[in-house]
């Protein structure tokens, strides 16, 4: 029997494929109706279909290929402050306070939960269960960070001027959409399963995925500016939002590639079309970018999402201590009692950023460097 036909693939890799990555993206290749694979620098191992690669579809939709975080991303807005000003530690160990109780982890206290804004908390879901989760934990999640490789994070660019970086995403509405439609999608190949896009089922995930971005956007922006008002008493900082970022990484959207029709899915990849700002973040002890995309086709006008994991977190938290995480973090303000908890964040578990954006060279240009001062994680 001839080998089923693979769709396209290209690649922009930091080094060679590893063979788990490398089978997990062959058996996306010859899954029914994938007509292009694009594979980023960051790309690591994940359950069903790898962070950091980029598919094209004309019909099916994969919801593996997006995953369980939908409309994870980036938000980056400046302040207009000099970044000097958190050089003191006493003025650094303010800010860190006040993002404790500013921005929660995990969940918020019933009686002080923020609601999310109309266009999101008025839209119900496409099935009553999935609907029951919004009402109930999209108010005690809302404007909280999310543990993970989840951080608020304030920078220094190039001119001394303050950044900040919020990276979180839907909570858990986003795995609950995913599984709720996994559990009807069919079964195509090598355990992936698809959901038709012109029928109800396929509909319903598309609206579904539709929410929880525009949740996970309202995430991050009141995130940002639950921040903002401890800068304000803090620093007396103000965040200019006319100067913002934004960007998601964990998505389908139809889009126009070739002169063709596309479902793209991104998975741990932002959209990078021409002149497309995006932000690139490293690990927690390393700088980040903020890049305009360059509209590279064979990308599908992608980019990566930020460095790549080097190591599992399991593999990490076996080999990183403590101590060496407060090595690697040295001259970065963090919480340090959390370092324990922090290990398999430690930069040194994440590829090299900058080895990552020279493998993407054609994919975007850098237009700002941004060094990490204060950072802030859930553990």
């Amino acid at each position: 029997m001839s080998e089923p036909a693979r769709a396209p693939l290209h690649a922009w890799l930091v080094a060679p494929l590893e063979r788990d990555v490398h089978d997990a993206i062959e058996r996306l290749r010859r899954a029914h109706d994938v007509r292009h694979v694009a594979v980023m620098p960051d790309v690591h191992l994940a359950q069903d279909v790898c962070i950091g690669v980029v598919i094209g579809t004309t019909r099916l939709i994969y919801p593996q290929a997006v995953g369980g975080d939908i409309g994870c991303g980036i938000l980056a807005v400046p302040c207009d402050v000099d970044a000097g000003r958190l050089a003191d530690a006493a003025t650094a160990g303010r800010v860190l306070a006040g993002l404790a109780r500013a921005v929660p982890a995990r969940r918020r206290q019933r009686g002080m939960t923020q609601a999310p804004p109309p266009d999101v908390a008025g839209e119900a879901l496409s099935h009553p269960q999935l609907d029951a989760v919004r009402r109930r934990d999209g108010a005690l999640e809302f404007a909280t960070l999310g543990g993970g490789n989840h951080f608020a994070e304030l920078q220094e660019d190039g001119e001394g001027r303050l950044w900040l970086m919020v990276h979180s995403g839907s909570r858990a509405l986003g795995p609950a959409i995913r599984d709720h439609h996994l559990a009807r999608a069919d079964a195509v190949a090598s355990g992936l399963r698809a959901l038709d896009a012109d029928d109800a089922d396929g509909r319903a995930y598309l609206h579904d995925v539709g929410w929880a971005r525009r949740y996970a956007a309202a995430n991050r922006r009141q995130i940002a500016l639950n921040i903002g008002a401890v800068l304000a008493g803090t620093l007396g900082a103000t965040l200019q939002w006319e100067q913002a970022i934004t960007t998601d990484h964990n998505h389908v959207e139809s889009e126009v590639h070739d002169g063709t029709r596309l479902w793209v899915h991104r998975k741990g990849a932002m959209a990078a079309g021409g002149g497309q700002w995006g932000a690139l973040p490293g690990s927690m002890g390393t700088v980040s970018f903020h890049v305009q995309g360059r509209g590279c086709a064979l990308a599908l006008c992608s980019s990566a999402h930020g460095a790549g994991r080097l190591m599992s977190r399991s593999a990490a938290r076996r080999r990183v201590t403590a101590r060496a995480l407060r090595r690697q973090m040295d001259g970065i303000w963090y919480d340090y009692r959390h370092a324990e908890q922090l290990r398999d964040e430690a930069p040194s578990a994440y590829k090299d950023i900058r080895a990552v954006a020279r493998a993407q060279a054609e994919l975007v240009r850098i237009r700002r460097v941004l060094r990490p001062l204060l950072n802030h994680k859930g553990g």
